[in-house]
């Protein structure tokens, strides 16, 4: 029996978020459909996070168990004909026995995007969240420097979240333009359900005086949802780099 770890990325605007659910449609239904076609069963698919409704991903990465000789070049080729074209299969490569995507993983990257053009850009919609009010990215940048670290997020996590351990490390927390777009990056160990959302909308809180200068780091010592942003929109978001 051989592991393969398989990367793939995907536009997550048609689907809610990757997990299996009931009477809607999910990543992970659409590439099970698919494998099942190149493998000829229906197999088990683990993948390294969650995400919700209309994130995206640059990079995510998944296993499954196969007796199938097949190359890992061949696993690729065959899958990319039968997924559905906003899912591609990227990579392929066989791993040890005892390898879990969740699990092994030692950090993962997220980008938020945000489109700051005083007009909506129709081509930017399903892919940015457009913030017309200026931002000084620079500023933004330098505040949120005070995520950086092992924290509770206790405060930056979903109500929904059943999650008891709510301690994270960070270890990026940056904040650039690029032109009209502003993006934001956080790498750590682990992240909270909807924790970067809720980061970058503390963050917008930040630009807009309702969090001062250098409150943040109290912000998040408090540990009360109350106190931090609002949840951006899922759309800017991307799950850019698991690393192993």
């Amino acid at each position: 029996m051989r592991k393969l770890l398989i990367t793939i990325k995907y536009d997550g605007t048609a689907y809610h978020g990757w997990q299996v659910q009931q009477n809607a449609i999910t990543v992970q239904e659409e590439f099970q459909n698919a494998v099942e076609k190149v493998f000829g069963k229906r197999l088990d698919v683990r993948g390294c996070s969650r995400t919700d409704s209309g994130v995206h991903a640059n990079m995510y990465c998944l296993t499954l168990d196969t007796d199938m000789n097949i190359s890992d070049e061949g696993v690729v080729m065959a899958l990319n004909t039968k997924l559905p074209r906003d899912i591609s299969a990227l990579s392929c490569k066989e791993v040890a026995a005892d390898f879990h995507p969740r699990y092994s993983c030692k950090t993962k990257e997220y980008v938020y995007k945000i489109y700051n053009g005083k007009i909506r850009d129709p081509f930017c919609d399903k892919y940015a969240y457009h913030y017309r009010f200026p931002l000084d990215a620079d500023y933004l940048n330098s505040e949120a420097k005070h995520f950086l670290g092992t924290h509770d997020y206790s405060g930056f996590c979903s109500v929904k979240s059943d999650v008891e351990d709510t301690v994270r490390t960070i270890t990026k927390a940056q904040v650039k333009r690029y032109g009209d777009f502003v993006i934001f990056t956080f790498e750590g160990d682990g992240f909270l359900y909807n924790m970067v959302r809720i980061m970058v909308g503390t963050l917008l809180f930040v630009s807009e005086g309702k969090i001062k200068a250098g409150e943040l780091a109290d912000v998040i010592d408090s540990k009360e949802r109350t106190r931090a942003g609002k949840t951006a929109p899922p759309h800017g978001l991307y799950l850019n780099k698991v690393n192993y």
